[in-house]
């Protein structure tokens, strides 16, 4: 089979070509821009762009599938050329959709947690040797490629994101995989540039639960009010398994989870990983892992990539590194990071990064995010609000909406790296939360 990525440089992407070429298939693609790893890793699989930009001659008429990035844009030159021949065009869920529709789909969704459980899940299946094909949004120890496709397999667990699927599919990505198992992890409000009401976003979840296949199964988060609601007014039939935070105790600075086999010590921390780790165990559950073995396995989860990754300084001070940016996920880390380190001096850093997360109707949702902190610090650029098109934004309307008087505002990246370097490391414990790179600065020194 022949197949042309358009925008293949990005994580998912890159990601999914590379799977495809180790199946077999003939891979081609294009991009304007590709970084690291994603450059390294297409260049080793021999399907690296020789030039960047897009090149419509390269869209020929035997090609068999176009997958489409979000990347692209609707007036990429390629994209109009594959319409002009009538080739099959797919959004990345809809190809995974179309490779994976004669096998039993696991998709674990939720504003949040779901990368984590997905992971947790491929590592429990991978500890104990049972193959399954798979698609994960982070890195995960263990694993060469985040996405696998195979002839063989029965299973295919894949992370599912509520983002639109490509920029001419505007469906979110979860309703194009019709699952026979599902999990709900939560529901809090994300991606405000594009669902711009809360009742918008929640309306995908309502879809994705009524996408479930005819006697599937939902594994859900009876402590989550929104997914609650979802689940109770769902009018497909499903199995229901509700799942909630387990009993644990941080012993030493270790968490050991209470278990009816005995304390099970484990490598993550925060309640909110519990809450995950509990329903990866009932998913897990569901493809015939046993609860003994799956507490064996996950004993030597250490996280997913950027999820409360310990980061390894040349100082050896301890410092994490978190995916969070949007308020229940800034919350939910900076809640479990003062559990953890109760008796240390707690820094907390947090750059507002996205469209949502510098939207002035989004940031009421982060009051009292960075409670509990010793040291609590925002970074915004102001460069990167004028790229944005958006309005200037004052630090002082920041710490209102933080709820926070003792809040740092920083909007200059050099004015931030001035504060990082006169810190001394190895004096109190570091919480960096970002989908960034906080203006470029090296968490290893």
């Amino acid at each position: 089979m022949k197949t042309h990525f358009i925008a293949i440089g990005g994580s998912a992407m890159h990601n999914l070509a590379i799977a495809l070429k180790d199946k077999g298939y003939q891979v081609t693609g294009s991009d304007d821009a590709i970084f690291e790893p994603s450059k390294s890793r297409l260049e080793k699989k021999g399907i690296l762009p020789e030039e960047m930009g897009w090149f419509p001659e390269k869209i020929t008429s035997d090609i068999d599938a176009v997958i489409l990035g979000m990347h692209a844009h609707q007036d990429n030159p390629e994209l109009a050329r594959a319409k002009e021949l009538g080739l099959k065009i797919y959004s990345y869920p809809e190809f995974l959709y179309e490779q994976s529709k004669d096998k039993t789909r696991v998709v674990i969704a939720g504003s949040h947690g779901k990368t984590t459980i997905t992971s947790m899940i491929l590592h429990v299946l991978n500890f104990h040797q049972k193959e399954v094909d798979f698609m994960v949004g982070a890195q995960l120890e263990g694993f060469d490629c985040m996405v696998k496709l195979s002839q063989d397999n029965d299973f295919m667990v894949l992370e599912g994101d509520e983002y639109l699927s490509s920029p001419i599919d505007l469906r979110s990505k979860f309703l194009l995989y019709q699952p026979n198992i599902a999990l709900l992890s939560g529901i809090a409000w994300d991606h405000i540039n594009v669902f711009k009401t809360f009742d918008d976003y929640i309306e995908q979840f309502r879809k994705f639960v009524a996408s479930i296949t005819a006697g599937g199964v939902l594994v859900y988060n009876e402590e989550d009010a929104e997914v609650v609601k979802v689940v109770e007014a769902a009018e497909n039939y499903f199995r229901k398994i509700p799942y909630k935070t387990p009993e644990y105790e941080i012993v030493n600075g270790k968490v050991h989870l209470k278990t009816e086999m005995g304390d099970v010590p484990l490598s993550v921390f925060g309640a909110h990983n519990l809450l995950n780790l509990e329903g990866a165990r009932h998913i897990c559950h569901t493809l015939g892992i046993m609860d003994e073995d799956f507490y064996e396995a996950i004993m030597s989860f250490k996280g997913a990539s950027k999820r409360f990754e310990k980061v390894e300084r040349e100082d050896k001070g301890t410092l994490y590194k978190d995916f969070a940016h949007a308020p229940s996920k800034v919350k939910a880390a900076v809640k479990a990071f003062n559990e953890q380190f109760k008796k240390d001096k707690k820094y907390g850093f947090l750059e507002l990064h996205t469209y949502s997360s510098l939207n002035p109707v989004f940031l009421e949702q982060y009051d009292h995010a960075m409670d509990g902190l010793d040291e609590a610090i925002v970074f915004y650029s102001e460069d990167a609000l004028k790229i944005k098109r958006m309005e200037p934004i004052s630090p002082e309307f920041i710490k209102e909406k933080f709820k926070n008087e003792n809040l740092r505002v920083f909007t200059n990246a050099e004015e931030l790296h001035a504060y990082w370097d006169l810190l001394d490391k190895t004096q109190g414990v570091f919480l960096m939360m970002s989908s960034g790179n906080f203006g470029g600065l090296d968490l290893t020194k």
